[in-house]
């Protein structure tokens, strides 16, 4: 059965789940990167790291990496932060078959090290250590057809019922959260 997992780079809970999808079994996973800016506009909500819960969510999300058995979380300096460009590099290196290893140490540059993807220079490390050529991203991020593919995934994610990240698409069934990966392994 077909799976995709819509992330976005600026999620802690992204990076909770895309480091457990191996650990429950759910290896045949499709990634798909969205603009959760662009699906907030699309349903109307927001952050909820911009809301009077953002300490208690922040800790929650540490409780979860330490039950996981993750490293510390380290929050990038005001996080959140604007994650287009960072978004639009992983269209950018799944043309070069490498989005999810690129989605992954992204990932835990920003929630394992601390490091500030809405950086230009951090996105473009990350691709460095990917093996990607750093140039190379700076240029086709900026170009309009990857502008474009990133705003068509995130239309089309909400178009299917995806209103927040992550979600795992499993045939026709959502799982929405990273709390919610049992569960959808287990169907």
């Amino acid at each position: 059965m077909s799976a995709t997992f819509y992330l976005d780079l600026g999620s802690p809970y992204v990076y909770l789940a895309g480091e457990r999808l191996d650990r429950l079994g759910l290896t045949e996973v499709e990634w798909q990167p969205i603009s959760l800016g662009g699906l907030f506009k699309l349903t109307g909500r927001s952050s909820w790291g911009l809301s009077p819960r953002r300490e208690l969510g922040m800790a929650e999300i540490e409780a979860r990496a330490a039950h996981y058995g993750l490293p510390p979380l380290r929050w990038p300096e005001g996080w959140p932060g604007h994650y287009l460009h960072a978004n639009r590099a992983c269209v950018a290196a799944g043309e070069r078959g490498v989005l999810e290893p690129y989605a992954r140490t992204a990932l835990r540059m920003a929630f394992a090290e601390g490091r500030d993807l809405s950086q230009t220079t951090e996105v473009l490390e990350a691709a460095r250590r990917c093996g990607l050529d750093p140039v190379w991203v700076a240029k086709r991020t900026a170009e309009q057809d990857i502008k474009d593919r990133l705003r068509d995934a995130t239309e089309a994610a909400h178009a299917r019922g995806v209103f927040g990240v992550p979600t795992l698409a499993i045939g026709d069934r959502l799982y929405w959260g990273d709390d919610q990966l049992e569960l959808a392994a287990a169907s």
